[in-house]
């Protein structure tokens, strides 16, 4: 319960304060701006849907999760947060569910009452389940008009055999349209999970610390702790490259993803963190293959790499829209020229280090107001239920050679473990 000194990186200090039953809250004072953002962030997601005919779970619950309790049914908890001022949202992820509100610190403990009534109370009978697994399943068909998510899906089927990561957030459609059938397995789902020592409090703004800590005993210190973590299956592997044509019931531009398997998230690991800057350098805005393809030839829309942090080894993915049918076998080819180009050559020390500053800068940047202090921490939070992590992350960044981007790209550029989806729409 140590007060952290403002580091080397991290512009603020910050509390992390834990109660007995393993919640814990990290507490982020940022004086003067009269606001405050509340984050509950459950460090469940997508990934831990380990029972077969269950995925979506998560995402679903996010949705019960304003269904109120006895005490605040929905319509009093909504009334409640409009008098207020302040708008109560969520969002799900593969690794983790977040519950935010951004408030005037006046509101902090009507808030903290009403947040942890529900985590610790949550009250919904079948017919209201009923009711909000339609919607679900509503939400996934209006999904399908997206051709991103029908990319999305068909990669994540195609990349992974036994992780959960084999199905997206919203889950496979045949559990989806099951889910008005589960109605004891939700409550089962609330027990097992919404635990505190599941949950960390992400409170940042105007706020007295040791107020506010005394306001976390209070509302909280009661929850009954009892989280027990699933056994997530371990992927197998990858012996082959796979390669899947996938078909959009709609107009749209080809989309080309080439994804490679990566590691999980360590702040300590080199690799992970030369892999995050190696995304930038080979297929950023500043990337040769960007100004070729985007800028001098527009034989693209744009092309850039996603290789964010997992709780568990996930997916290094390089996304491109390519104009023309006809040139998705050239823009395939570029892409792995790019890629033998990072797994041979040494890095312009120079880029290296600019590519460096702009992550640290554009990180610290966002950091301005309490909501996007928060927002920006949620996945650190979830991932390691801890801000050291950050810290250490930028460290190992700011120590990364040319040798360590190559010795990334040839770690994990290796085509047996590639997954490539091409997605056509209709003609």
């Amino acid at each position: 319960m140590a007060d952290r000194p403002s580091s080397s990186f991290f512009p603020y200090k910050y509390e992390t304060y834990d109660l007995p039953n393993g919640l814990r809250a990290i507490l982020i004072p940022m004086e003067g701006s009269g606001l405050v953002a509340y984050y509950t962030i459950v460090r469940t997601g997508s990934r831990d849907e380990v029972e077969p005919g269950r995925s979506g779970f998560a995402h679903f619950f996010e949705h019960m999760m304003f269904r109120g309790t006895k005490r605040y049914p929905a319509d009093v908890y909504d009334r409640m947060v409009t008098e207020m001022g302040a708008d109560a949202n969520a969002y799900t992820t593969d690794d983790y569910t977040c519950y935010y509100l951004v408030v005037s610190r006046e509101n902090l403990e009507r808030v903290m009452d009403l947040e942890s009534d529900r985590f610790q109370n949550l009250s919904y009978d079948e017919i209201s389940f009923k009711t909000e697994a339609g919607a679900v399943y509503g939400e996934y068909r209006k999904s399908r008009v997206n051709p991103w998510a029908v990319l999305y899906e068909a990669m994540l089927n195609t990349a992974f055999d036994k992780h959960t990561y084999k199905h997206t957030t919203i889950g496979f459609e045949e559990d989806i349209k099951n889910m008005p059938t589960g109605y004891e397995y939700s409550l089962s789902f609330f027990k097992r999970f919404y635990r505190p020592d599941n949950v960390v409090l992400l409170i940042v703004g105007d706020l007295d610390v040791e107020a506010t800590k005394k306001l976390i005993d209070r509302y909280y210190g009661n929850w009954e702790k009892g989280y027990v973590p699933p056994r997530i299956p371990r992927e197998p592997k990858q012996r082959g490259e796979r390669v899947k044509e996938v078909s959009y019931r709609g107009k749209t531009l080809p989309i080309v993803a080439v994804a490679y398997k990566g590691d999980a998230f360590d702040p300590d690991n080199r690799m992970v963190a030369a892999a995050y800057i190696l995304g930038n350098l080979a297929f950023g805005q500043t990337s040769d293959i960007y100004k070729k393809l985007v800028i001098r030839e527009q034989k693209v829309q744009f092309i850039q790499g996603d290789f964010g942090f997992h709780r568990d080894p996930k997916l290094l993915t390089i996304f491109t829209m390519v104009k023309k049918d006809e040139d998705i076998p050239y823009v395939r080819q570029e892409i792995d020229r790019t890629i033998d180009r990072f797994k041979t050559e040494l890095v312009d020390v120079d880029r290296l280090e600019r590519e460096k500053k702009h992550t640290r800068y554009s990180f610290l940047m966002g950091l301005d107001t309490p909501d996007n202090v928060a927002s920006r921490l949620a996945r650190f939070v979830a991932l390691t239920a801890d801000l050291d992590a950050i810290e250490r992350l930028h460290e190992n960044i700011s120590r990364l050679t040319p040798e360590d981007i190559r010795a990334a790209a040839q770690r994990y550029f290796v085509k047996a473990h590639r997954t490539v989806i091409i997605l056509k729409g209709e003609k």
